[in-house]
């Protein structure tokens, strides 16, 4: 009797464990970790992954604490695909898994980037509302003080008031849904994105700019792009030191893609007038981080932008099994991210069912 194919969840997701019990009965073997990814995430620093040599598909979330290297996916040489919970997948080595005809795929659930979208609006408007400082200016026994002052977003035709320009870097799902939950704001949309065609500027009502006009006219500059090698430190000194003093930086999408060092320098000088952070480079960060210490210049969350009742990573687990069956069987599954290692792929697995 042939082995059952290994499926490896490094990653955990689904705590009722439904999915993995169905892809039991359909012949598969799983290697699962004990706990859940949450109970994980708390965990500072990196690890290599180390995958069953037998594992023939790998599935788990986008965590800058278990690395695939291109060791990773050579420790097990029948490896069909990576599939992630989540909408990122910048923690796999994207050129090894091409150069091995590994397909990666993710879940790029409406839940899940549209809660980006939501929280980075929410973020903002904490900021430039000054949300906080009210609440606990109150709490302190104190009313009304000109600090408190917010900042009115819109443009007013009454009266000639231009509104605020907000500056979207990346214009994919997250940015073209925030840049849509923004127009009944009367807000001025830019956006930067050299990977998305002119009709998807129009679509959501943003001018297209280069990312030196973006960086200079914008109020807020908000990141929506993914972590690639072309992104890793997108955003540093020299960029930074173009933003207007009274700019607001916003980071939902990966934290390498700040230069966190550098955001902390324009900061603490006050050559920009905030930031909000929902992750960083380094998570959880080192409670000594200078970033942390910057107080109402910084709001930040535990890149848990995501993270809404109902919603989150538990509606990619349906996906993330239906794809495991459809690679199992030989199929290609849909959301593949790295479309170019098709032919591979076919090559190697096309129509050899494992189960």
């Amino acid at each position: 009797m042939a082995a059952k194919p290994k499926v490896e969840i490094f990653q955990p997701v689904d705590e009722e464990g439904s999915s993995y019990d169905r892809l039991r009965q359909a012949g598969a073997e799983l290697i699962i970790p004990d706990g859940v990814w949450a109970q994980h995430a708390n965990v500072r620093g990196t690890t290599e992954a180390d995958f069953h040599a037998d594992a023939v598909i790998a599935a788990g979330v986008s965590s800058r604490t278990t690395l695939l290297t291109a060791k990773t996916l050579d420790g097990s040489p029948d490896l069909r695909m990576v599939v992630y919970y989540t909408v990122g997948y910048d923690n796999v080595d994207f050129d090894a898994a091409i150069e091995r005809g590994i397909l990666i795929v993710h879940s790029p659930t409406e839940s899940n980037w549209g809660g980006v979208a939501e929280g980075t609006f929410a973020n903002i408007l904490a900021m430039l509302k000054r949300v906080r400082e009210k609440d606990k200016w109150v709490k302190d026994g104190k009313w009304r003080d000109p600090s408190l002052m917010g900042t009115y977003l819109g443009a007013r035709q009454i009266d000639d008031y231009p509104g605020l320009t907000v500056g979207i870097i990346g214009l994919g799902r997250i940015g073209g849904r925030l840049a849509d939950l923004m127009a009944p704001w009367r807000m001025n949309l830019i956006g930067y994105d050299p990977y998305v065609d002119d009709s998807v500027y129009v679509h959501h009502n943003v001018k297209k700019v280069d990312l030196d006009t973006l960086l200079r006219q914008s109020d807020i500059v908000t990141i929506h792009c993914v972590l690639s090698k072309e992104t890793m430190n997108f955003i540093g000194a020299a960029e930074l030191s173009k933003m207007k003093p009274t700019a607001i930086l916003a980071n939902h999408a990966r934290g390498m893609i700040v230069d966190v060092d550098a955001l902390f320098d324009v900061l603490d000088n006050d050559q920009i007038a905030g930031a909000a952070l929902d992750v960083l480079p380094e998570e959880p960060p080192d409670p000594q981080s200078p970033i942390l210490g910057l107080g109402e210049k910084l709001l930040i969350s535990p890149h848990m932008v995501t993270g809404n009742k109902g919603t989150g990573l538990t509606m990619a687990v349906p996906w993330v099994e239906k794809a495991i069956l459809d690679v199992l069987r030989g199929e290609v599954p849909k959301h593949v991210v790295n479309e170019d290692v098709l032919p591979l792929w076919k090559e190697r697995f096309a129509g050899k069912s494992l189960i």
